[in-house]
């Protein structure tokens, strides 16, 4: 069975969630952002992830990204704000 998807926009820009990974741009532009969950707690009733990992990747097709720069963040929050910099930058000057 195929992972259900959530869309929703941040600042303009589609998000796409897949199970653990979100997909960050607009898949027409030249770069996009992948987010992957790699760890997640317990928040009172809410789980939260504690880990995830920023790619901020040249989109050759979807399926087919090189990855250009890669973090690490211990929040959703955090990963968030440095990759809409990342991306920003990326379609500016890239």
């Amino acid at each position: 069975m195929a992972a259900a998807e959530s869309v929703f926009t941040y600042k303009g820009k589609p998000m796409v969630r897949r199970g653990d990974t979100i997909y960050y741009g607009d898949l027409s532009e030249k770069y996009i952002i992948i987010f992957t969950i790699k760890s997640k707690k317990m928040v009172g009733d809410v789980e939260v992830a504690d880990s995830v990992g920023i790619d901020l990747c040249l989109n050759n097709g979807f399926g087919k990204e090189k990855v250009i720069k890669k973090a690490n963040r211990e929040s959703l929050f955090e990963a968030i704000d440095i990759a809409e910099f990342w991306l920003e930058d990326a379609i500016e000057n890239g």
